[in-house]
Formats: structure tokens, C-alpha cells, sequence
């Protein structure tokens, strides 16, 4: 998968103590690694922001071994049930959580890793191309993988690559989980090129995190839409970081108000601004909106990426023709994955998507060609016999009520408001009422402590309709 060896004296990683590894070491230390493992087997990394969890990543990729990655403070009750429901045949973790598992023999480690062998022994076939397993966003103590293939993970690569016009100079810092596929693509891109990653497990409410970004020249970071929610709380408009060039968006629709916002931002200060838009199943990106064209298209997702093309469909599956008509959104794309897995032994199947994704959005597209993300499919439901937008309802209240953290749920008939941050119910309700016309009965305010999110930040609404009483 890398070319490590064309950048042997470039930097690869920075971590949080200024540390430098090369690509020349990094290749060093995956052999090593490997050297103590059976090939073609199945392994679990147990990802956290630092070089160990990178060095495990790029070394199994590149040997054949096939990693599942988890997030290193994932649930141990749901850890030990995918150990269980896979068996793979190492766990690759932080040192410091190895007794943890006593059951498994430690056989090395190197850079605060440690590598255990399991009392597994390829109790699952592989399928040749399998390359890489991932959690459904959202869900990830659930046995339901993502299947990617190295093909999968080389188109997304080199698409992105070339979009955002990437070279050696760039010093991406991360923002995001390795375990997340835009976390995890960010890291893959900027290899491809042998750029230098800074790694940290600073977030970006820690002071930590700046001063890293200006002592080690970050040239560009990634964020879901509540990353800029909370820089725009930041006042991130009003710093000097003069090594920024590039900030990217992705993990779900940022708001038209803040999306314009960041765009002017850009535009005033030399720097790229570039929404995006991706799901796990299509191994990170499918669209991108060039920077020059984000004020002009602010709310759109962009065009498909090089290599991809999009469609939509109506609700009997025929192809939409005319400019903004909703339908559901079809992506085409050699990113698209194999397949999910729910047992191990569905790592033995081959390729069931054959290149196409339905992806489960609503979108429409302008007289252009951009695409704009309307909501979920799923994400509905009805009020007094009509049709609700649960996505555009949370949009419009996230522009009336900055200061509040406000997320919409509910079901048929009754839609439910969750809100973090104080905020008077009938002040939400009110304009709910006024704006959608519906009686406010149809209306439930809940005020809770916090915004149940996963660690990219993401909502995680089946958590929050189990505080709906």
C-alpha cells in the first residue's frame, strides 16, 4: 500500500512532545512488528492519536494482516464482544492497558504499544482483498463491520490527494479518531504523499492543542460539524495562525450559517475552506466542493470526487433528471466497500456492493451539478399527517438559538426537542410552532445535561431517545 521508501528522509510523524519519526524509521519499526506475526491474520488496534496506534495501522496494511480499528477507551463489555464474535488472532493497544487481558500472552512492544496473541489461531477465513475492517458511524460497540478493500482504500486515496492538491509540505494535526474513517482518511492521504502527521489527543478546547498547532506548523485540520460549532464559540475567527492553509469539513451537514461563515473566513484570509461529504461504506469521501466555489455554493456538498459519480432516485428506485428535485442520493466509485460483516464468517465474502452505494441520504442537485444534502431517509417523521424533516427542523433551530445545543428526535406524531445548554421551552416551542405551523402539542421539550455524542463528535440518537420519557 506505501511507498515509504520514496520518503525515507522525510519527516512522518510529530507528537505531542515534538518527537520526530521518519518514514525511513516508521518502515524500520513495521517490519519489526511484523516479524513477530503470522500473516494474513486478523488483528484488532485499539487506536488512540499517538504513533504506536499509526505504526500498528500502516504495518498490517502493508503486510497483508487485516486490523479492525476500535477506539483504545471503546466499552470493555463491547470490546470483549466483538473479541468474541470475530476471534482475532492479536490485539495491538497502549501498553498501559495490556493487563487488561491476561489471558493473552504479550509478545513485543515498541513505541507504547503492546502486541498480544490471542488463544486464536485464524478461526475465520479471509477473502483475498479484505484489506481493512471499520464500525458503522454511530455504532460502534456493534458486530457490524465495515468490509474495505486495498483497492477501496487506493482510489479514495489518490481522489483525495489529488482534490485537495496535497504534497510533502503538509502538516496535517488531527482533529479526529485514527478508528474514524475521516480521521483515518486524513491520515491516509497525507502518507500517500509523505507529508508529516501530527499526532495529539489534545482536543480543540484544550490550550495544548494551539500551542502545538503554532509551535509545529500546522498547515491544515479536519472537523465534523459540532468541531466548528464549538470553534465558532471559540472565537477560531480571530486568531493569527499564519502556517494554516487548508480547513476541511466532513461527518455530516454543516449548517448554511456557518458554513458561509467559515467560507468568508477563508476567502478573507488566504486560506482553503472545503465542505465534504463521505460515509465508512464509501471508505471516507464521495464529494468534495472546491475551495473557490464554497461562498458561492454555501450549504452544498459539492461534486463527486475524481473517480465518482452521483446519482438520485425517486421512491421506485428511477433516475431523477430535473435540478432541485429531491430524491435519494446513489453513488458510484471503486471506494464503494465489499460489504458489511455481522459474524466472522462473513470476512470470507467477497464483493457484494459491486461499486454502489445507496446511501440512505436525501439530496437534490442545482441547475450546476452541486449536490446539497437535504436530511436522512430515516430521518423523518410525521406531524399531524405531514412529513417532518427532523435534520431541517435541527437546522433551523441551531440558527435561532446559537448559544443552545438543540437536537431533534421524537416519533410519529410527537417530536421531541433535546436541549443542552439551559434555554426556555416555550421560547423553543414557540418558534417551532410559528415556523412549521403545526399546533404545539405536537412538541416535546426535554433539557438534558449534555448532547450524547461518539468520540468524532457525532450525535448518537438512539442514546438520546432513551432520555425521552
Amino acid at each position: 500500500m506505501w511507498s515509504f521508501e520514496s520518503f525515507y528522509g522525510n519527516t512522518a510523524i510529530v507528537d505531542e512532545s515534538g518527537g520526530i519519526t521518519t518514514y525511513a524509521e516508521l518502515k524500520s519499526a513495521g517490519e519489526a512488528l511484523i516479524s513477530h506475526m503470522t500473516l494474513r491474520t486478523l488483528a484488532f488496534n485499539l487506536c488512540s492519536n499517538e504513533k504506536g496506534s499509526l505504526l500498528g495501522y500502516t504495518a498490517f496494511i502493508d503486510a497483508g494482516i487485516v486490523p479492525l480499528l476500535l477506539d483504545a477507551e471503546l466499552d470493555r463489555g463491547l470490546l470483549c464482544a466483538l473479541i468474541e464474535a470475530y476471534k482475532p488472532d492479536y490485539l495491538w493497544l497502549p501498553q498501559n492497558i495490556a493487563q487488561e487481558f491476561p489471558l493473552f500472552a504479550e509478545v513485543m512492544a515498541i513505541w507504547g504499544y503492546a502486541l498480544l496473541k490471542t488463544s486464536y489461531d485464524k478461526a475465520f477465513p479471509l477473502h483475498d482483498e479484505l484489506a481493512l475492517l471499520l464500525t458503522t458511524s454511530g455504532s460502534t460497540g456493534s458486530p457490524k463491520l465495515v468490509r474495505q478493500s486495498y483497492a477501496n482504500i487506493r482510489a479514495n486515496i489518490v481522489s483525495i490527494a489529488e482534490y485537495l492538491r496535497l504534497n510533502a509540505t503538509e502538516r496535517p494535526i488531527t482533529t479526529l479518531p485514527m478508528s474514524y474513517t475521516y480521521g483515518l482518511s486524513i491520515i491516509n492521504s497525507h502518507l500517500w504523499v509523505g507529508a508529516s502527521v501530527i499526532l495529539t489527543r489534545k482536543t480543540l478546547m484544550h490550550k495544548d492543542f494551539w500551542r502545538q498547532f503554532e509551535n509545529y506548523g500546522a498547515t491544515s485540520f479536519g472537523g465534523v460539524p459540532y468541531t466548528y460549532e464549538m470553534l465558532d464559540k471559540l472565537r477560531f475567527l480571530r486568531m493569527d495562525l499564519p502556517s494554516l492553509r487548508t480547513m476541511t469539513q466532513a461527518g455530516g451537514k454543516l449548517s448554511p450559517e456557518l458554513h458561509k461563515k467559515f467560507a468568508e473566513y477563508a476567502k478573507a484570509n488566504g486560506k482553503n475552506f472545503v465542505v465534504m461529504y463521505g460515509q465508512t461504506e464509501a471508505t471516507a469521501r464521495m464529494s468534495y466542493l472546491p475551495s473557490e466555489r464554497s461562498l458561492e455554493k454555501y450549504g452544498s456538498m459539492g461534486v463527486a470526487i475524481p473517480g465518482g459519480e452521483f446519482s438520485l432516485i425517486d421512491v421506485e428506485g428511477n433516475e431523477i433528471h430535473t435540478p432541485e428535485t429531491v430524491g435519494e442520493l446513489v453513488y458510484k466509485g471503486a471506494n464503494v466497500m465489499l460489504g458489511y460483516a455481522e459474524t466472522g464468517p462473513d470476512l470470507i465474502k467477497g464483493d457484494e456492493q459491486r461499486g454502489v452505494l445507496v446511501t440512505g441520504d436525501m439530496a437534490k442537485r442545482d441547475a450546476d451539478g452541486f449536490y446539497y444534502i437535504v436530511g436522512r431517509k430515516k430521518r423523518f417523521l410525521k406531524l399531524f399527517g405531514s412529513r417532518v424533516n427532523l435534520d431541517e427542523t435541527e437546522g433551523l433551530l441551531k440558527a435561532a438559538f446559537p448559544e443552545l445545543e438543540c437536537v431533534c428526535g421524537g416519533v410519529d406524531d410527537r417530536m421531541t426537542v433535546f436541549v443542552a445548554g439551559g434555554g426556555a421551552p416555550d421560547d423553543v416551542i414557540s418558534y417551532l410552532t410559528e415556523k412549521t405551523g403545526f399546533n404545539r402539542t405536537g412538541f416535546k421539550f426535554v433539557a438534558v445535561e449534555r448532547i450524547p455524542r461518539n468520540e468524532a463528535g457525532k450525535t448518537l440518537y438512539s442514546e438520546l431517545n432513551e432520555l425521552d420519557h
